[in-house]
């Protein structure tokens, strides 16, 4: 019998008809408030009318899947379920258990761990696949070497696009999707992990001058963690800053959060000031990334 993996991404509505039924899903069963709705549908309509996060998932999940059957032929089957939109995980976890499964290897497209992220995932395919299955959850590989790398050769890469005579007003911006501040009062690791994967990355990039913001927060009455992003690049052009690469380190590939979050209204807002913004290039399914994944999975299922 073959060791399942199930890879897990957050999803996104295929179709802007699609939205609506997402969006509460989202909310818990909870329909969004018209105002709630149209706000969502403008964010899409403005990067093109829909997410290319579902193309990009599947390409990260073929790409995986083909790397770890060169790197062990015939011992894994690699299969994708998401959180929020067909297929959903928990129908592709019951599929695994369906066909006789003995081992399953949850692996989630997310770098941070977090009790309202990665833990939801977990605890929602543990349950799918029932008794008698041994599951392995990859809970985190913010701290990989190669992804730290790869992140550090996109900062780089963004930094070349500034005049060397700014450099010394120039600031990497690391950031991930904020949550609501309640998951602290439990001791959740989730900002710390977003601070030492920057660490990580800003040393592998030779880089001194870099600081944290969270951006994406929800529209809830909740207060989440900050400082938002919007608000740090005013206060960074108040004190001197001239340049700003923004490095969205918690997202792996080019979705809603960073093609409009950072690409049109953190850009909005740069343009406004007169802050020249540069944002590093997602990782998507570049293959030296998903080497770094197939690696991690073949090694936890030993």
């Amino acid at each position: 019998m073959k060791i399942g993996v199930l890879v897990m991404a957050y999803g996104t509505p295929s179709t802007p008809e699609d939205v609506e039924t997402y969006y509460t899903r989202i909310r818990h069963g909870n329909a969004p408030t018209p105002e709630l709705l149209s706000d969502l549908q403008r964010r899409y309509n403005a990067i093109g009318g829909t997410s290319p996060l579902a193309e990009r998932t599947a390409a990260q999940v073929a790409e995986i899947k083909k790397q770890i059957e060169e790197i062990a032929p015939g011992v894994f089957d690699v299969r994708f379920g998401s959180k929020y939109e067909p297929p959903m995980l928990e129908e592709t976890a019951e599929s695994f258990r369906a066909e006789g499964f003995t081992k399953v290897i949850g692996l989630v497209l997310a770098p941070h761990s977090s009790s309202m992220s990665t833990t939801q995932y977990f605890t929602r395919a543990k349950a799918a696949l029932g008794e008698g299955i041994e599951f392995v959850e990859i809970e985190d590989w913010y701290h990989l070497p190669g992804f730290l790398n790869l992140i550090a050769e996109r900062v780089t890469q963004a930094l070349a696009q500034i005049p060397a005579e700014r450099r010394d007003t120039t600031e990497v911006l690391f950031s991930a999707h904020s949550l609501p501040e309640r998951i602290l009062a439990n001791g959740d690791t989730y900002p710390e992990q977003l601070r030492l994967s920057a660490v990580g990355a800003a040393e592998l990039a030779h880089v001194d001058k870099w600081d944290l913001a969270w951006q994406s927060a929800g529209r809830t009455a909740d207060p989440w963690i900050g400082p938002d992003i919007l608000l740090v690049l005013r206060e960074k052009f108040a004190s001197g800053v001239t340049d700003i690469v923004s490095c969205p380190i918690g997202f792996v590939s080019d979705h809603l959060e960073v093609l409009f979050d950072i690409d049109i209204e953190a850009q909005g807002v740069a343009d406004e000031l007169g802050l020249n913004l540069v944002r590093t290039t997602s990782l998507n399914a570049d293959p030296e990334f998903i080497a770094v994944l197939a690696n991690l999975v073949v090694e936890r299922a030993q």
